[in-house]
């Protein structure tokens, strides 16, 4: 991805090179490793987010979608130091109510976007996840942090407001109601060992911030073809995404629809036939 001085950025998309316009500078990087999508949010010293950044994070997780060639998406900050401490604060105490209302709207439909977008998503917790980056962080399907790289929590009510970019309520559904409740009221920040404890966290690895990308990749290239049926994966995940918020009888019958796609698929009849034959599958995402 290259940046212009007149405002505007060559990016790479599914359908070729764009040029796209743009209101300032590139604070989201996007590149590709095999079949994984890297989404960077680059905006030093804590890559807060503003209405600009939500903007070209919206972009990059629809290029990822409609690109066949990304099975996973991988979301993390640049640094070493933080994922994301949230919101810009300074962008937030110069707007008006009905900007910051429409900023928080817009931001929850970037973050559903990405929590609906039918590819697995992992936030690489590289640093400090606070407030709106612990919100991004659980519209991801599984976070991986670095050992000893930050805290992590929702500290919002230090400044009078609650966490409005959906941690409410996916807090609620990690961690449950009493201790959502209590951690968002105190505003503490806590440990990733603590958040692996709660269910917030998936997994903590070990090593400096160069081993923490290395290792991010080989975890997220696991889950591609051919060593998995990418297709299988993203119906997982949209049966639970979507499951999770409907009744049984009905979150049973969206299974059984997406069961049914599978079974048609190649990788399906790869995957029996493998099995029947004693031999490893070879997936195609097909």
């Amino acid at each position: 991805m290259s940046t212009t001085t007149n405002g505007t950025a060559t990016v790479t998309t599914p359908f070729g090179r764009e040029t796209r316009a743009f209101d300032g500078k590139r604070v989201i990087n996007f590149w590709k490793d095999g079949h994984v999508a890297f989404v960077e949010m680059d905006d030093p010293p804590a890559n807060t987010y503003t209405h600009e950044m939500m903007r070209q994070l919206d972009e990059a997780i629809l290029d990822a979608r409609f690109d066949a060639d990304v099975e996973v998406i991988v979301l993390t900050g640049k640094g070493e130091k933080f994922f994301s401490a949230g919101a810009n604060i300074a962008m937030l105490n110069a707007v008006t109510p009905e900007f910051k209302y429409m900023f928080c709207l817009h931001a929850n439909e970037t973050l559903s976007r990405l929590e609906q977008t039918p590819k697995l998503v992992i936030a690489a917790i590289n640093g400090h996840c606070v407030g709106g980056g612990l919100e991004i962080a659980m519209a991801c399907d599984i976070r991986i942090a670095r050992k000893d790289a930050g805290k992590i929590g929702l500290p919002e009510v230090a400044l009078g407001v609650l966490p409005g970019t959906g941690g409410t309520q996916r807090l609620a559904r990690l961690v449950g109601k009493s201790r959502a409740i209590e951690l968002m009221a105190t505003g503490k920040t806590f440990s990733f060992e603590q958040a692996a404890d709660w269910g917030i966290v998936n997994e903590i690895l070990e090593g400096d911030g160069a081993s923490f990308r290395e290792q991010i990749a080989t975890y997220a290239k696991q889950f591609c073809s051919p060593n998995k049926a990418p297709m299988a994966v993203g119906h997982i995940k949209r049966s639970v995404q979507t499951g999770m918020e409907l009744p049984l009888q009905d979150a049973l019958a969206l299974e059984r629809e997406l069961q049914s796609l599978l079974f048609k698929s190649e990788d399906a009849k790869e995957g029996i036939a493998s099995y029947n034959e004693k031999r490893m599958p070879h997936f195609k995402n097909k």
